[in-house]
């Protein structure tokens, strides 16, 4: 039997089913696993997708979609391959997909993170024959402090600049990351603003059970509140006119890529808070490993050192050459071979 799935131009293909996973050209079926920007793009004509991530994928791609929602666990057949999601930890609705045809079992990843976050479903390891797995942090510098230790610095970034009464700008992903912020958020420090393109996901996540504090919108806020306020926006609106409106401001930047020395100046921003929805090195690792997979399919990231350190210790590594990249406006001008930074702001 040959690979269950192969990589051709549209994207991962799965041979015996005739779907793809997470395409990067319209195909007339494809599984998507999450609805960032470089997975989930517009013009297939069918989607299968977690049920929880519909919601999201239509606000992004257009109601009108055709789109099929399945719940974690639950199974579909199509060409005789028995097909069902699993959460993934990445973001509201990410998930896993299994793919079982003829006794054999191969999982495709998606994006996965391992630690738990209160906006989306845990990491779920499913055994498998076949892991495909990303490694977008896959190198051994890539080691997450815990995050209730980076939502604490957060705080205490925005209490210091509210008591001088200056404005505090976050910049991070509009889908995903900004609602894990604000899960960390203490709202009594002051009231918590967000950007245009931030604020209807909020709505989405709480019609999916998401608990988040309250949230408003620049225009509903009085000019003396936003002195206190700390503002959730996208990276691109750094540096643009609406930032403008808040006159004496200090901003920072959550992203995995901020324990890279360099990144944050060239984010040009005070301070770099290191939170990822990504597993770290020992997160790849450690999922890696409770698949029970004897074969493992490196895909977006550090692929070389992965594939290297994944056959050096027994297993059957290899890679796919895909074109998954940044996710949208989250995307960093860092090289994943710069060192460490040595020390934390204060």
């Amino acid at each position: 039997m040959g690979d269950m799935v192969i990589v051709r131009k549209e994207g991962l293909y799965c041979v015996p089913g005739q779907f793809y996973i997470d395409p990067w050209r319209p195909v007339d079926r494809a599984v998507i696993t999450h609805a960032h920007g470089d997975h989930a793009r517009w013009g297939h004509k069918h989607y299968l997708a977690s049920q929880q991530s519909v919601g999201i994928l239509k606000s992004r791609l257009g109601q009108d979609i055709n789109i099929e929602g399945l719940e974690y666990g639950d199974k579909v057949v199509h060409n005789g391959v028995t097909i069902s999601l699993h959460p993934a930890g990445h973001v509201l609705g990410s998930a896993q997909v299994r793919m079982e045809h003829q006794g054999e079992i191969w999982v495709a990843s998606g994006d996965y993170k391992v630690e738990p976050d209160a906006t989306c479903a845990p990491f779920e390891a499913v055994r498998c024959h076949t892991f495909i797995t990303e490694s977008t942090f896959g190198l051994p510098i890539y080691r997450w402090d815990p995050q209730q230790e980076v939502f604490d610095d957060i705080n205490r970034w925005w209490r210091r600049n509210a008591d001088e009464g200056r404005t505090s700008i976050l910049y991070a992903y509009a889908f995903g990351k900004a609602q894990r912020l604000l899960c960390g958020l203490d709202p009594s420090v002051g009231p918590i603003v967000c950007h245009g393109a931030v604020e209807p996901l909020n709505r989405i996540y709480r019609e999916g059970g998401v608990v988040l504090p309250h949230t408003q919108l620049v225009s509903e806020t009085d000019k003396t509140d936003l002195k206190k306020a700390l503002v959730l926006a996208p990276p691109s609106a750094s540096g643009s006119p609406w930032t403008r409106r808040f006159g004496d401001y200090s901003d920072a930047f959550a992203s995995g890529w901020m324990l890279l020395r360099g990144a944050r100046r060239r984010r040009g921003v005070d301070r770099g808070f290191v939170l990822s929805d990504h597993a770290d090195w020992p997160g790849l690792l450690d999922a890696i490993h409770a698949t029970g997979a004897q074969q493992v399919i490196v895909t977006h990231g550090s692929i070389p050192v992965m594939v290297r350190w994944l056959c050096q210790i027994g297993l059957d590594a290899k890679a796919f050459d895909t074109e998954y990249g940044e996710e949208d406006d989250e995307a960093v001008t860092a090289t994943p071979g710069e060192p460490v930074e040595e020390a934390k702001d204060a």
